[in-house]
C-alpha cells in the first residue's frame, strides 16, 4: 500500500473512532463564555447590583417644586419690569427644561428687550438662558448658588416629562397642548447631547413586579404620554428575563449624567458671554432693583415666598448613592424601590412626600430600598 492510499483510509477511520469515543464519554454540561451566558439562556444580559449598606456613599433629599395646575408660564408686570415665569415643574424639570424655556424665550422676545435677567441656576434656568443667547440676548443669571449646590443636582436624571407635572383634576384642559409642545421641543434638543461625553445617553429601563401594577390617575403620576418619541414599553416573557417576577417590562429611555450636563451647560453659557452673579432674591424689591427690564423667573420653590404662590408645594424625594459599577448601565423600578445607573454613582430611591420641606436623609429609608433591591437581585437567575 502506497502512502496516499494509507492516509485516504486512515483519516476516515480516525474520525469514526473519535465519534465513537465521544459518544461513549460521560456527558458534561455545555459551558457558555461569561459574556454570552445570559444570551445563551435566552434573555438579555442584566448584571446584578452589588448591594450592601457599606457601599452607600451619599444620601440626599431633593425637593420637587409641584403646582397642581402645572408649571407657571405666564407673564406679569411689576412696575416697569416684565416678569416672565418659568417654574413649578414637579418631577419633570429636567425633561421639560428646554421646552418651557422656549415658551419663556418667546415671551421675552415679544418685549423687544435684549438685556435679560434670569433668576435661578438650575437646569430650567440655564436652559432658558442658553436659548435666549441663541437669539442674541445679553443674559445675566442671578442665583443664590451654582451647581452642584442646587436642587437640580439632586434629581435622578431620566427622561420623564410627565412626572408630577400637574394634577389632571386641577390643571386646565389647555395645559395638555402646552405640555406636548414643550415635550416635543425638549426631546429634539436633547438629541444634540447624545454622543457628547456621555452627557445624555440611551439605556434600558426595566419594570419588575410580582403582578401588573395598578395605576391610579392623579397628582404624582404620569397622566400624559406622547407615543412615538421613545420606544414603547414591552412586556417580557419569563424566558426573556432573569427576574423572579410575573410582570416584567422593558423599554429604552433617555438618561442624563447630571454633573457633566450642568457643568457643560454653565460653561457654554459663560463662553457665549453670559454672566453669573451670586445674589439671592428674597423679595419683590430685590427684583425691582435689578438693572434689566425683563426678568425670567426660574426660581423653583424660591418663588413661593417672593411671589406668594400658595399653590407651589415641595415634594421631597430621597436618593441613596451606591458606588458606581461599570457593568451596570440600566434603570430598574419595582414595588417600593428603583435605581438608575449614572457615571457618578448608582442612585437608589422611590419616595415622594408631598408638602415636606425637610431635607434630612433618613437611614431607615435607605435600608428599606436597599433591602428591597437586595432581595430582587438574590432571586435573579444566573
Amino acid at each position: 500500500m502506497n502512502r496516499r492510499n494509507f492516509f485516504e483510509k486512515a483519516i476516515p477511520a480516525s474520525f469514526a473512532l473519535g465519534t465513537i469515543a465521544s459518544s461513549c464519554a460521560p456527558k458534561t454540561q455545555l459551558q457558555y463564555p461569561d459574556k454570552h451566558f445570559h444570551i445563551g439562556r435566552g434573555y438579555h444580559q442584566i448584571p446584578k447590583l452589588r448591594l450592601s449598606m457599606d457601599r452607600i456613599v451619599k444620601e440626599t433629599v431633593g425637593l420637587r417644586p409641584f403646582r397642581a395646575s402645572g408649571p407657571r408660564l405666564d407673564v406679569e408686570q411689576l412696575g416697569n419690569k416684565t416678569i416672565v415665569h418659568n417654574y413649578g415643574h414637579g418631577g419633570s424639570g429636567w425633561s421639560l427644561s428646554w421646552g418651557t424655556g422656549n415658551i419663556a424665550r418667546n415671551n421675552v422676545l415679544a418685549t423687544n428687550e435684549k438685556k435679560v435677567a434670569v433668576i435661578g441656576c438650575g437646569t430650567v434656568g440655564i436652559a432658558t438662558a442658553r436659548l435666549l443667547q441663541e437669539r442674541g440676548c445679553e443674559v445675566t443669571i442671578y442665583t443664590k448658588d451654582v451647581p452642584p449646590n442646587i436642587t437640580s443636582n439632586l434629581a435622578t436624571g431620566t427622561w420623564s416629562p410627565a412626572s408630577r407635572v400637574c394634577d389632571v383634576k386641577v390643571a386646565k384642559p389647555e395645559f395638555k397642548a402646552i405640555w406636548e409642545e414643550a415635550t416635543r421641543f425638549s426631546f429634539r434638543r436633547f438629541q444634540f447631547f447624545l454622543g457628547l461625553n456621555d452627557i445624555a445617553c440611551w439605556a434600558e429601563e426595566y419594570g419588575v413586579f410580582k403582578q401588573m401594577p395598578v395605576y391610579t390617575p392623579g397628582a404624582g403620576g404620569e397622566d400624559f404620554e406622547i407615543h412615538g418619541l421613545i420606544p414603547e414599553r414591552v412586556k417580557l416573557e419569563a424566558k426573556e428575563h432573569p427576574f423572579k417576577a410575573d410582570h416584567v417590562t422593558r423599554r429604552t429611555n433617555l438618561m442624563f449624567n447630571i454633573p457633566s450636563y450642568l457643568r457643560h451647560q454653565l460653561q457654554d453659557f459663560v463662553m457665549f458671554g453670559g454672566k453669573v452673579k451670586i445674589q439671592e432674591i428674597k423679595k419683590l424689591e430685590d427684583i425691582d432693583a435689578l438693572p434689566e427690564k425683563v426678568v425670567v423667573n426660574c426660581m423653583g420653590l424660591g418663588a413661593k415666598p417672593v411671589f406668594n404662590d400658595q399653590e407651589l408645594t415641595p415634594v421631597s424625594g430621597q436618593l441613596s448613592c451606591l458606588i458606581p459599577q461599570s457593568d451596570v448601565n440600566y434603570k430598574l423600578y419595582t414595588q417600593g424601590a428603583n435605581f438608575i445607573s449614572r457615571k457618578d454613582g448608582i442612585y437608589i430611591g422611590s419616595n415622594g412626600i408631598v408638602g415636606n420641606w425637610d431635607t434630612t436623609p433618613s437611614k431607615e429609608q435607605t435600608e428599606k430600598t436597599v433591602g428591597i433591591l437586595m432581595k430582587l437581585m438574590e432571586e435573579m437567575k444566573g
